[in-house]
């Protein structure tokens, strides 16, 4: 046979991977289903895709075409999802803003990503007024206000959000667009230099809610998404794409659930009025759900929760078993879209003893389909998988990132030897588990040999009385880098005890579960950890704080 005998019809439709079709099935199968916006309003997806059309044909009224640039600064909501999808289909490019970096980075982003316009909520007017006489090229400003009714145009803004709309008719005209369009821009929540600049086309982001789809569909025991469940992220939609997960919740036509700003009672009133079963989180946010005093009146059970963003501690995955709680970690980066792993367990581990199976699901998890992940040595040979041989994180997958905007250097060192580099030291066991053992610029050389913050961390968290822990690596004239561990306690007015806590890593190192360096010479209470913008433990201004600045510094990337 040959490629004459493959006859194509002339009508034949050549169907892109691009963001509109992932709106065919909800629109078909569950066109009723609810979306939720905290307390201020519910749609369905026809009403959901008419808004998409609306918000398309006002957008074009302000000029925007494709291969502009819409920037959204907003809190998580209905509109921002009508956004996810309204921008990109225009063939324009939505810039998620990272409303939680300081004015000035925020700054660089607007000038760097060549903002046509601005959609912001008016919650960060005071922000944007404050910077905006250094925006290289002014973009257009639409703001949205808590109460919609009122959404109106404000001096020094172009329209409202809601009225906007209304000034394209009924909706718009999108074209077939090619499906490496590029779609989306957000920038990386680094602790050293500027933020750099990560964008996906149509093509990688549907490819992503493909794997992302296939992977959590597939559990068996636990961990799974299905139609019957609904929604509400609990990470913020500029992150990532809230993780690309309201782009599989749409393809399902699950009820979503948009809570707004984070207020731990909100949060868990929002899960029990409106029956919340999956959500996702960094480490964080979880634990201070569990400790709001509203926490105890709220039935937990049932509901999903996937941790990533840094390693789920045993103390803060037994805390969530304790209340029913299905919690499972999960791995990824800004530049890998970001899902890669997820720690979804077979029915046999679900009956492993707890220690066991908390060990499992606190892991990075296993790659889920299409992911090509290796652990590699410095000469990017692979390593032996059996769990204890560490090296870089390394992979390749279809929807990947292919490099940093406007950055030709920062994309080569990303992507140096054909497989991009996380930056992460970790081991895949025989069934395919990914543990994350640190990242190579938090991990402690002391005296020669390299210890795991994360294992420090992991240990301590299980101790009495501790509700966080972080291990810094800070100078030492001797031995190069010693271990600082610093605990945030459960009850302020009753810290754990540092002696107990020491004791319990030398108890670690005698067993060979941890390197015998790792017993800290210092153990210092604290009342809380510095954080990035994301939520995640700042180690880098940790360092600086309790050490002087020691350690490594390389940028972080995860996500």
């Amino acid at each position: 046979m040959t490629s004459d005998d493959l006859a194509v019809a002339a009508d034949a439709f050549d169907y892109p991977l691009t963001l509109d079709h992932l709106l065919h099935t909800p629109l078909t199968c569950s066109p009723s289903r609810e979306i939720v916006d905290g307390s201020r309003s519910r749609l369905d997806y026809r009403e959901l895709r008419r808004r998409i059309g609306r918000l398309a044909a006002g957008l074009a009224s302000l000029g925007v075409k494709p291969g502009a640039t819409v920037a959204v600064m907003d809190w998580d909501s209905s509109r921002y999802l009508e956004c996810f999808f309204a921008i990109p289909m225009m063939g324009a490019v939505l810039h998620t803003i990272n409303v939680r970096l300081s004015p000035e980075q925020i700054l660089y982003t607007i000038n760097h990503a060549e903002d046509d316009v601005i959609i912001l909520h008016e919650d960060f007017l005071a922000l944007i007024e404050q910077i905006r006489g250094r925006f290289e090229r002014p973009p257009r400003l639409v703001l949205v206000s808590g109460d919609a009714a009122a959404s109106g145009r404000a001096p020094g803004t172009a329209a409202g959000y809601e009225p906007l709309p209304d000034a394209g008719g009924d909706g718009y005209d999108f074209p077939v667009l090619d499906e490496r369009t590029r779609a989306t821009t957000f920038y990386t929540t680094g602790t050293t230099g500027n933020p750099k600049g990560v964008w996906y086309t149509h093509r990688q982001l549907v490819l992503h809610t493909l794997g992302a789809l296939g992977a959590f569909a597939s559990g068996g025991g636990h961990a799974r998404l299905h139609r019957d469940d609904v929604y509400m992220p609990l990470t913020p939609m500029f992150h990532v794409h809230g993780w690309g997960i309201p782009f599989v919740a749409t393809l399902l036509g699950l009820k979503q659930v948009y809570p707004g700003r984070y207020e731990p009672e909100k949060l868990l009133r929002l899960i029990e009025r409106e029956g919340v079963t999956f959500s996702h989180c960094v480490p964080t946010i979880l634990h201070m759900l569990l400790n709001d005093p509203v926490a105890g009146e709220i039935d937990l059970s049932g509901w999903k929760v996937v941790i990533g963003g840094s390693a789920m501690s045993a103390g803060l995955a037994r805390a969530a078993l304790d209340r029913g709680i299905d919690v499972f970690g999960g791995y990824g980066m800004s530049e890998t879209g970001p899902a890669l792993t997820i720690a979804q367990l077979e029915r046999p581990a679900l009956s492993l003893p707890d220690d066991a199976q908390i060990a499992l699901r606190s892991s990075a998890g296993r790659p889920i389909p299409l992911v090509d992940l290796r652990v590699v040595d410095e000469s990017m040979q692979p390593l032996a998988q059996d769990g204890s041989s560490t090296g870089e994180v390394v992979l390749r997958a279809p929807w990947t990132t292919r490099g940093y905007l406007k950055d030709r250097d920062g994309s080569q060192a990303l992507w140096r030897g054909g497989y991009l580099h996380t930056g992460d030291i970790g081991s895949l066991d025989g069934e395919g588990y990914l543990r994350i053992t640190d990242r190579l610029k938090d991990v402690i050389k002391s005296g020669g040999e390299w210890i795991s913050s994360i294992g420090i961390e992991d240990i301590v968290s299980r101790c009495d009385g501790v509700a966080e822990a972080a291990a810094i690596g800070i100078p030492d004239a001797r031995w190069g880098e010693r271990p600082l561990v610093l605990v945030v306690p459960d009850d302020p007015e009753r810290p754990p005890e540092e002696a107990a806590i020491r004791a319990a890593v030398r108890e670690a190192a005698d067993q060979g579960r941890i390197n015998r360096w790792a017993v800290p010479d210092r153990i210092v209470i604290v009342e809380s950890l510095d954080r990035t913008s994301v939520g995640k433990i700042d180690k880098k201004r940790l360092r600086v704080r309790y050490g002087g600045g020691g350690g490594h510094a390389e940028e972080e990337r995860r996500g």
